[in-house]
């Protein structure tokens, strides 16, 4: 049944684009306008994001508007990290001991397409393409455009506002600008920045390395790592720290200075990247940043996705935060029986603790991922860990599968516990009070008294 309230959308991302599909659903008059040109008719520029990490909660909002069978053929199933030494041994550690648990590495603009194709059947769906917001009136939700074409403007007028439009939001500095010191914005930079790179289908036209996992080539500050496309490709991610240390992206002037280092510390890589040289220089290098801010509605406007909580990509959460975003505004407006203002101010208040939760979460990731992935003691932790998943999968969850796979457990209550979980773990196993002469349930049951003695901050031993 369509309704009277007309949505603007400004941004046709994968947030933007999923919501607007799920509003046209419910039967709203939706304008979904995107600065960029349709990714379905232009070629992608190399180097940005080329695919991405999709797992159980984006593959919620995907379930939600009905389209989980046309993305199957875009999904590439990766059962865990292959972690890659320096003298190119390899080592699988699963993502979980529960079976059918896995991520997916999937196209961002393939899946963006699917998105976009399906908008195209919707009568009470606008797209429009080139144009550029210039000026947002929130309290009015009224918006300026322009085109790429043309310096003349010209406004939509909405019901209500919604800013999908990424980490530099238009909306967002508007919400900024009007509200002042009551509007609460950070942008934080990592010391480090990445670079997509490209393992090539092999001389046989197959995947040059393992298909089913994401590769990592930890090397303690820096770090590379691997995803397969459909193609028969591997897009490579190498992120480096700008400066500091013997190697950083303002010193890697040269193709021999590249190659070097490359051959030190990923040598195994090299040799699957015969155009190294030349996309290292061509590609851009990019900042990896944390954007918080707080509320996220003003006026008849709403911030969702990254412009309201962008965060850096070493948990895979992104795009799936963004998506999960879609669905708890969902119920949170049927809830509501489709009081758009109400769900405004419902959604901004309960969703921005577990934005923040995955921002931390993220950020935590990154050290581990780079750094202590390879490290004895975690790796001893991951094999406990998934043993006992796959003994107790009903009772228990490693931070990882409550993040990844447990889409019923908020990101706040998966950090809490997840943590717990960890310092616990990593504290017994330290102090040698988890060992192979006690039973799987006896570990289980110590893990799980000094995890309730962590969250209650009652731990006995130093970790």
């Amino acid at each position: 049944m369509l309704k009277t309230e007309s949505v603007l959308i400004i941004g046709a991302g994968l947030c933007g684009s999923l919501l607007a599909l799920r509003l046209a659903q419910h039967g709203y008059q939706v304008t979904l306008v995107e600065k960029r040109e349709d990714m379905r008719t232009v070629a992608l520029s190399a180097g940005r994001s080329i695919n991405l990490a999709l797992s159980n909660r984006g593959l919620k909002g995907i379930k939600r508007v009905g389209l989980e069978h046309k993305i199957e053929a875009y999904c590439i199933p990766m059962l865990g990290r292959m972690l890659h030494d320096k003298e190119g041994h390899t080592q699988l550690s699963k993502y979980s001991g529960r079976d059918g648990e896995y991520i997916n590495s999937i196209s961002r603009s393939g899946l963006n397409k699917i998105l976009l194709d399906e908008l195209d059947t919707f009568k009470n769906v606008d797209l429009k393409f080139n144009h550029s917001c210039v000026h947002v009136d929130l309290k009015q939700a009224h918006a300026s455009f322009k085109t790429a074409d043309s310096n003349s403007e010209y406004t939509i007028e909405a019901d209500v506002i919604f800013g999908t439009d990424g980490a530099g939001s238009v909306v967002r500095q508007q919400m900024e600008k009007e509200r002042g010191f009551l509007f609460s914005h950070s942008q934080d930079f990592l010391t480090h920045g990445y670079k997509e790179l490209t393992f090539p289908p092999s001389a046989e036209s197959e995947y040059a390395a393992e298909k089913g996992a994401l590769h990592i080539w930890p090397r303690g500050e820096n770090m590379l790592i691997a995803l397969p496309n459909q193609d028969k490709s591997f897009t490579v991610t190498l992120f480096l720290a700008y400066e500091g240390g013997l190697n950083n992206f303002n010193s890697l002037t040269t193709a021999e200075s590249v190659e070097d280092y490359f051959k030190t510390d990923y040598p195994d890589a090299l040799a699957l990247m015969p155009n190294l040289g030349t996309e290292f220089f061509e590609n851009p290098t990019a900042p990896l940043g944390t954007v918080r801010c707080d509320p996220w509605t003003y006026g008849k406007a709403l911030l969702m996705g990254d412009a309201s909580h962008a965060i850096v990509p070493f948990y895979g959460q992104g795009m799936n935060a963004s998506f999960e975003d879609v669905v708890e505004f969902d119920d949170i407006l049927q809830e509501t029986n489709f009081d758009l203002k109400a769900a405004f101010k419902a959604f901004s208040d309960s969703r921005k603790p577990n934005a923040d939760a995955i921002a931390d979460l993220a950020l935590d990731n990154f050290h581990e991922m780079k750094s202590h992935t390879a490290q004895d003691l975690f790796l001893e932790k991951r094999k406990l860990e998934l043993a006992l998943e796959k003994e107790f999968p009903k009772e228990y969850f490693s931070k990882y599968s409550l993040v990844t796979f447990s889409e019923e457990v908020s990101y706040k209550e998966a950090m809490d516990k997840g943590r717990a979980q960890d310092k616990a773990i990593l504290g017994l196993l330290k102090h040698h009070k988890l060992n192979g002469d006690q039973s799987l349930r006896d570990q289980l049951t110590l893990i799980q008294k000094v995890s309730q003695q962590v969250l209650e901050g009652e731990l006995l031993f130093e970790v």
